[in-house]
């Protein structure tokens, strides 16, 4: 499985989504199972996929799968796929 890959599961599994939806395009609050307490789910579920530290102004600024892929950037961890 590509990071790409386990980032797109990182997200279906803390937004509680089926395998088939479509995450590259998600933004915070823009469904409605991404409200305040997913979203801290989901920056666990990202450190523990990536064995990442995410700082608060990164949590902050975590407002949609393509701000989780600059972020995982900075943490030095590729996800080209």
């Amino acid at each position: 499985m590509s990071n790409l890959d386990r980032l797109r599961s990182a997200f279906r599994t803390a937004l509680g989504l089926p395998d088939g939806v479509d995450v590259d395009r998600l933004e915070y609050r823009g469904i409605e199972q991404w409200d305040s307490l997913a979203h801290l789910t989901l920056v666990a579920e990202i450190e523990d996929a990536f064995d990442v530290m995410i700082d608060t102004d990164e949590v902050i600024d975590l407002s949609s799968f393509g701000k989780a892929v600059e972020i995982l950037g900075k943490h030095d961890v590729a996800l080209a796929g």
